[in-house]
């Protein structure tokens, strides 16, 4: 896809890390969104308070849990060559009229779709809900008046696992179907917009993979120490799946590249994380130390083989440009659903969480960005 570049043309390097292959640069009037800097605005960021959004969570409500810093809100991203659209909920929500979008993923996909409805929330009326209904794995918000449904599908490896719980899923030994995909697809399979993201549950020691049922006697199980190879086993389970049952002619197809995380201080002098850091990085080019390019490249690369296959996923490439704001963690303030011992209370960085992003802050311009394809659409 092609925006339309707001500013005289320079030639430019493309900056380091993996290949923005839904981005054209090279082509007169374009402009690559995923190649610029942070620029502090407080005069129109953010677009919204966080006290005011019926939506907030309290995994990603930072000021409501003692945060007084409050500039992480601030930063805008700034293109290169172009200008990022603004947001607008009243266009945004003419543009969905009719239409069902669902988020598909982790809790990091979630922490998007929060942001989401804080974002459209000024432009919906009093005869929209402002409530989120819950039926199974699926958070879901009706936007009466334009006949739309803004929803969250809790799903964090694609295909099945004993991790699908939505809210009971923290269990230490992770099992994956690696194969099955069915029981969560047939649930967002006829939306119009579907935006995925996996990642983060990919990481770790080690994981069971299964073949047959969770409860079967005659099930396969395979113990593995790294989860690269499960995850492109998982992505090429997920991408059959949309290749044989997708609507080319209705649906539009999003998949988030992997979110930075900083719960290793390498990046910047002796900081161990996240934890009471208050600016970003503001060295262009940065790439982080946990940032892993092999996942990046399997999903890449399952991206560009349904491609050959006919069907156009848009691979949103953010993980640079968030991997600079070390500071818009919620850190230590947030709602924590498991107890905090007095040991961790006298060191705040042994339970910060360098994981998931306040809102309002850096998951407004993700939104920006997709809301920029969608438009564009």
């Amino acid at each position: 896809m092609v925006f339309e570049n707001s500013k005289t043309k320079q030639s430019r390097k493309d900056s380091p890390g993996c290949r923005q292959e839904q981005i054209e640069p090279e082509k007169e009037n374009s402009c690559n969104l995923f190649s610029g800097k942070w620029v502090y605005d407080n005069k129109m960021n953010p677009l919204y308070k966080e006290g005011e959004c019926s939506f907030m969570e309290d995994d990603f409500a930072c000021e409501k849990y003692g945060r007084k810093d409050l500039k992480y809100r601030n930063w805008r991203w700034q293109p290169h060559h172009c200008d990022l659209p603004r947001f607008n909920g009243n266009k945004f929500l003419e543009k969905i009229r009719g239409k069902r979008i669902v988020f598909v993923g982790d809790s990091l996909n979630r922490n998007q779709w929060v942001s989401l409805l804080c974002l459209i929330e000024s432009s919906l009326s009093s005869s929209s809900s402002k409530s989120v209904i819950k039926t199974g794995n699926l958070f879901n918000l009706e936007a009466n008046e334009y006949n739309a449904s803004i929803g969250f599908y809790w799903s964090p490896f694609l295909v099945e696992s004993n991790n699908d719980h939505p809210n009971i899923h923290r269990l230490k030994d992770r099992m994956v179907r690696v194969e099955a995909i069915e029981k969560h697809a047939r649930l967002w399979n006829d939306a119009d917009i579907l935006v995925f993201d996996s990642f983060m549950w990919w990481l770790g020691e080690s994981m069971q993979l299964l073949w047959g049922s969770f409860d079967g006697t005659d099930s396969i199980y395979k113990k593995v120490e790294k989860g690269l190879r499960p995850y492109e086993m998982a992505l090429n389970t997920w991408s059959n799946w949309l290749e044989f049952n997708i609507d080319r002619r209705k649906t539009k197809l999003f998949f988030m590249s992997q979110s930075p995380y900083h719960e290793v201080g390498k990046d910047w002098d002796k900081e161990q994380n996240c934890y009471g850091v208050k600016k970003p990085i503001v060295d262009e080019g940065h790439w982080g130390f946990t940032t892993n390019r092999s996942f990046m490249r399997a999903a890449e690369s399952a991206i560009q083989r349904l491609a050959a296959r006919g069907l156009k996923v848009e691979y949103l490439n953010v993980t640079q440009m968030s991997d600079y704001r070390r500071d818009a963690h919620p850190s230590i303030f947030r709602e924590f659903f498991r107890n905090i011992s007095q040991e961790q209370l006298r060191d705040p960085r042994s339970y910060a969480d360098c994981v998931h992003w306040c809102v309002p802050g850096l998951p407004d311009v993700w939104n920006h960005i997709l809301y920029a394809y969608i438009m564009k659409s």
